[in-house]
């Protein structure tokens, strides 16, 4: 008799998600989204006023508040990966 093997146990690259974790990773993926989307628009706004002379101080207050929230892409990343790691941990105690 010959064993058939499943397909998925056979591929290492096969992920079993559940849907929390699903959950969790869209939640941290939209955020950093809507975290790049700021950053572009701070620049952008910053650049544009840097035309003007008059207003240099507002754009130079733009681009300090975009390149804080440089700094926040990689804590989102950060507390995402913690959040799963904690989750999975529990699931292990369960």
């Amino acid at each position: 008799m010959t064993k058939q093997s499943n397909p998925e146990q056979d591929n290492p690259l096969t992920l079993h998600l559940g849907h929390e974790e699903l959950i969790i990773r869209r939640r941290y993926e939209l955020l950093s989204i809507i975290n790049d989307f700021f950053i572009a628009i701070w620049f952008l706004i910053g650049s544009i006023l840097f035309l003007f002379p008059s207003h240099e101080k507002l754009a130079v207050v733009l681009f300090i508040i975009g390149s804080a929230q440089f700094l926040i892409r990689p804590s989102i990343r950060l507390i995402s990966h913690i959040h799963l790691q904690r989750r999975s941990a529990s699931n292990w105690e369960n």
